[in-house]
């Protein structure tokens, strides 16, 4: 948004206090952008390279097994609650080196996230349509991040979720539900046969977000089920289990990741990705998928795209 606004605009905005009006520029980016306009480091990047000083380059092993990805399989664009169109997503991932992104952007339950309805839905596989015409040979997957419902069914219709590419199932509400209705829930999204992957199965977070009131939230539990059922049943019915990379989430936890991996489950190594410059997020799933020892065949995005829709239709 700034590099399109040319040095005279910028001033003027800066000047005038306005930045704030551009679309997907609130006030911490505001201020970021301010204090790196007058050459100096921005606050808010100071404090995270302050927290974040132990940050070490990804050993060898890590690197190679995140050289052996081909794609990702959970991003959003600002269709729902990403703050990026399409197109800047699918460049970022060409970028990176990936064969494919697969865009998955809320379903219509998830209101707070601008979940798409079956017609929003309709729209966006034309823009994908007309986008990968374009990119080609790199595609764009189509997708959804399918919120489950209390019982259990996907947030979408049948005759979309047969058409999308990838199905990303994930739990976003009544996360505090007892373990008995929580397994339940989930056993019957991973058995659905339009589901591809399970999303951030705990539902975790790990450090407290903030809300756009300015207030903070505590950091989430781990939502409760029965996970030797549910990884059972994944590993049954072919549905991946994303190891989510978000620093926020990293889920599952790494006990559930092994518990897993003993189950013969396959898995996704996901970024969660709501901007571009977080699709470099892989690397923290792989460094996880290394340590509890998941090979990398089991891992579907190391796949071609061929192959990993052959995978999906199955």
């Amino acid at each position: 948004m700034v590099d399109g606004l040319g040095p005279e605009e910028l001033d003027r905005r800066i000047r005038t206090r306005t930045l704030t009006d551009l679309r997907g520029i609130g006030p911490k980016t505001g201020a970021a952008i301010v204090q790196a306009h007058a050459g100096e480091v921005p606050e808010y990047l100071a404090r995270l390279e302050e927290a974040h000083a132990e940050l070490v380059p990804l050993a060898d092993d890590v690197a190679g097994y995140r050289a052996a990805l081909r794609g990702d399989l959970h991003a959003h664009s600002d269709w729902s609650d990403g703050g990026s169109p399409i197109r800047e997503m699918a460049e970022a991932a060409l970028a990176l080196g990936h064969d494919y992104l697969a865009l998955t952007d809320h379903s219509p339950r998830l209101t707070v996230a601008n979940g798409l309805s079956p017609e929003r839905l309709e729209r966006q596989l034309d823009v994908v349509a007309e986008l990968n015409e374009e990119l080609a040979p790199f595609r764009v997957l189509t997708g959804i991040e399918c919120d489950i419902l209390v019982d259990g069914s996907l947030d979408q219709t049948e005759e979309l979720l047969a058409r999308l590419d990838v199905v990303v199932a994930s739990v976003h509400s009544d996360l505090r539900a007892d373990s008995a209705a929580m397994t339940a829930r989930m056993l019957a999204a991973v058995e659905n046969p339009h589901t591809d992957v399970l999303g951030h199965c705990t539902g975790r977070l790990l450090v407290p977000r903030e809300q756009r009131e300015g207030r903070r939230q505590r950091p989430r539990p781990e939502s409760t089920f029965d996970a030797e059922a549910v990884f059972g049943a994944c590993a049954a019915h072919g549905t991946a289990v994303e190891i989510n990379s978000r620093p926020e989430r990293l889920d599952p936890p790494l006990r559930l990741l092994a518990l897993a991996l003993e189950l013969g489950c396959e898995f996704a190594i996901d970024t969660d990705a709501h901007a571009p410059g977080q699709l470099d997020w892989q690397g923290n799933g792989c460094e996880r998928a290394v340590e509890v020892g998941v090979p990398v065949d089991r891992v579907v995005n190391t796949r071609t795209a061929a192959d990993l829709l052959a995978w999906t239709r199955m």
